[in-house]
């Protein structure tokens, strides 16, 4: 795919806010300092259009690029860590809920899950709610060039284990790193291929045995002011009755 132009178009602050529906667009999130801005600067050959901050959960807003004036990138907020009051990152992570959940143009969502962890909680869960709520996503694993590949094929077959009995065909998984560039054709054809057929792909069809309960983000947010840090655990008490938005 070439991608003449890449340009900033705006940032939301919710579903509201987003631009008008002409466009097709695919969006990405992952855990906080999973290497999202890297990629999405890879993948637009633009070397600072998205911020790369060393500070976790640097993006709080929706942010949105034109790709060629053809369709869009939407860089979303990232779950985990995050600066700021709790309030704060409670509205960051419902904005990304609400759009991925109810934006009609969003074609595909790409999960990014770094490669050298083992599979983590927090992006199993993820997974799970997309999986709950039959969104079109695939997965993409991160920083591959870091580890050895030995590690990184035991990290991925271990997220694979994880997941597997929750679809009855597990999601498109790819592997990427920004650093090499790899993994750049591949992701820009999933796009393309999409944007040339039209619909959106379909969602990941789930396994006859249920799933656990649906669980809307954030799920465990760590919230870091200064020097302190607090973690906030969802307990079965706060989680019964209303949703906690």
């Amino acid at each position: 795919m070439n991608i003449p132009s890449a340009i900033f178009v705006c940032s939301a602050p919710d579903l509201s806010a987003c631009p008008d529906e002409s466009l097709p667009e695919f969006a990405f999130i992952g855990r906080s300092n999973v290497g999202k801005s890297s990629l999405l600067n890879t993948l637009a050959g633009v070397e600072r259009l998205a911020r790369v901050s060393p500070t976790p959960g640097f993006t709080k807003l929706i942010n949105f690029f034109s790709m060629g004036k053809t369709w869009r990138l939407v860089d979303l907020p990232g779950y985990g860590y995050a600066e700021g009051s709790r309030k704060h990152v409670s509205q960051f992570n419902h904005a990304a809920a609400q759009y991925i959940k109810r934006r009609p143009n969003l074609c595909c969502t790409f999960l990014l899950i770094d490669s050298g962890l083992e599979p983590q909680p927090i992006d199993l869960e993820f997974v799970q709610w997309l999986a709950s709520n039959a969104l079109p996503f695939v997965i993409v694993f991160t920083k591959t060039d870091r580890g050895t590949a030995e590690s990184v094929a035991a990290n991925i077959a271990a997220f694979k284990k994880e997941i597997a009995g929750w679809f009855e065909q597990l999601p498109e998984i790819y592997q990427c790193s920004s650093a090499t560039g790899h993994g750049r054709t591949e992701l820009l054809g999933v796009i393309s291929k999409i944007v040339d057929a039209g619909p959106a792909v379909e969602a990941p069809a789930p396994a006859s045995v249920p799933l656990p309960p649906e669980i809307e983000p954030p799920f465990r947010i760590q919230v870091r002011a200064g020097k302190t840090e607090e973690k906030i655990e969802r307990t079965k008490k706060q989680l019964k009755g209303a949703r906690p938005w």
